[in-house]
């Protein structure tokens, strides 16, 4: 398995403001051009002075535990607490998960789309990159979609199975895939998680392959239908190298101390 960035330690960091942190992710990542399904930014509010940052991919207890294990000021995810539709209580798990951060003063910053879709940072430009596909053009990956958080990309493949079989051995997961096992896969495109609504403007793009963590019902009849494969390779699979990749840049730019933690998740 191909791991994220670690962690980019400065240890005598003097730390920035909330503030601070939070202009340098919105000047990288423009939330404000994204209609999403939850805020980007601060969700949780927690010291005024940021040096110790931690990054991962879902604001879980078992991350914000293992963030006060590493005395963390901040946590960046790309899965935060609030997302559109829910109830507004603080119950259970959520209560629970706010209690940890409120008690411990930490601050949580997520972002969603606008992390998908960072052209060289994001869990989309990272997954192509881990897993080789080649840009098309002037070493910018394509783009397709709805706010053009799809990606595509170049390859050289005699098939899906084979395919199939790189992605499982670079993500250290089972990979599921339906479609013409004898089609030749040169162009492919991905949408990293649950972003198996994309297929049919991944198919109409000229995709031979789409690649994203997640496969619904209908996603399989596209795909024996229409003869592009579709592989799912597992929702955090897909999405782990993105937080990690953006919160080791913030901290080289403002000197702050980073480490990547990894919380699996069979999904």
């Amino acid at each position: 398995m191909t791991s994220p960035p670690i962690s980019h330690p400065c240890v005598h960091a003097v730390g920035v403001e909330r503030q601070v942190f939070l202009k340098a992710c919105e000047d990288l990542l423009q939330s404000d051009r994204f209609k999403d399904y939850g805020p980007n930014g601060v969700q949780v509010e927690g010291k005024p002075i940021i040096r110790r940052v931690v990054s991962g991919v879902t604001a879980s207890r078992a991350l914000i535990e293992r963030a006060v294990e590493a005395q963390a000021d901040a946590i960046f995810v790309h899965h935060g607490l609030f997302w559109r539709g829910q109830t507004g209580c603080i119950t259970g798990w959520m209560k629970q998960r706010i209690a940890l951060l409120l008690a411990h003063d930490i601050n949580l910053f997520a972002y969603h789309l606008p992390l998908d879709a960072h052209p060289a940072l994001g869990n989309n430009a990272q997954l192509g990159r881990v897993l080789g596909f080649r840009p098309p053009i002037d070493a910018e990956w394509g783009r397709f979609g709805d706010q053009a958080i799809g990606f595509w990309g170049v390859t050289d493949y005699v098939g899906p199975a084979e395919l199939a079989s790189h992605i499982e051995q670079v993500l250290g997961r089972r990979v599921t895939w339906v479609g013409d096992g004898q089609r030749p896969i040169r162009r492919v495109a991905w949408c990293t998680g649950g972003a198996q609504g994309y297929f049919e403007a991944a198919i109409e793009h000229g995709a031979d392959a789409f690649i994203t963590g997640e496969i619904s019902e209908p996603q399989a009849h596209y795909a024996r239908e229409c003869g592009v494969a579709f592989l799912a390779c597992g929702h955090h699979a897909t999405e782990r190298y993105g937080a990690p990749a953006v919160t080791a840049h913030l901290a080289a730019q403002l000197g702050l101390w980073h480490a990547y933690i990894e919380v699996d998740n069979p999904a």
